[in-house]
């Protein structure tokens, strides 16, 4: 399960060491770690990292197969998840030492920067392949973090992208060794932990309120 730790004005979130999907009781521990950031007080940002093979693969199909009842409660708490970190008052680094699929790309994606492993490992969205529509919250989020032509691509053809390809395209911000990942992305959110408050919490809002709006449509969240 995700655990917080703080490293000077920094809280790093370890999503954990599996495939860390979107199981409801994985949100509910990253939603209580973000509690915990939203309420410290002075200079602070946020890592997100993982050990293992994957940062993230996503939804947890297999959980939500099994309630299928569920599946539109289910997409709104994941909605929620993205729309809390697009939106959140301290500057965020996503740190993808491994595999970064659908849901967990789209959540790498609500963050800040990204950092990722230059010589293993693929950011994907691969929607297409698998016959899952984009809801559109998540076409919103998508459209809204990459050039038009990155998300015409990403999302239309699958693609995985390496760490070198996925910088060369403005998916993530670097690419570095394995052994980096997770200190070059402390590093840069080191950089800012200034900003951190409301004034840059009214920025984020403003700058992506249509994303967040559709994110947060609880009416109709599958389309």
């Amino acid at each position: 399960m995700p655990s917080l730790d703080r490293q000077d004005n920094v809280f790093v979130l370890d999503l954990g060491d599996g495939e860390n999907r979107f199981h409801p009781d994985w949100l509910t521990a990253v939603g209580a770690a973000l509690d915990e950031v939203e309420k410290a007080e002075g200079p602070r940002a946020l890592v997100t990292a993982a050990s293992g093979k994957f940062y993230s693969n996503g939804l947890d199909l297999d959980w939500l197969f099994a309630h299928a009842d569920q599946h539109q409660d289910y997409v709104v708490s994941v909605h929620e998840l993205f729309a809390r970190m697009l939106s959140l008052p301290v500057v965020t680094v996503a740190a993808l030492q491994g595999h970064t699929f659908a849901a967990g790309a789209m959540f790498s994606l609500a963050q800040d920067f990204r950092v990722m492993r230059a010589d293993r490992g693929y950011w994907c969205l691969p929607e297409a392949d698998i016959n899952i529509p984009f809801t559109p919250g998540m076409s919103a989020l998508i459209q809204s973090r990459l050039a038009p032509g990155t998300a015409h691509e990403a999302m239309l053809t699958a693609r995985r992208y390496g760490g070198a390809d996925a910088a060369a395209a403005g998916i993530v911000d670097r690419a570095v060794a394995e052994d980096a990942v997770r200190t070059t992305a402390v590093e840069l959110a080191q950089a800012q932990v200034n900003k951190a408050g409301d004034t840059l919490g009214t920025i984020k809002a403003r700058m992506y309120a249509p994303a967040l709006a559709t994110l947060r449509d609880t009416a109709n969240p599958l389309g």
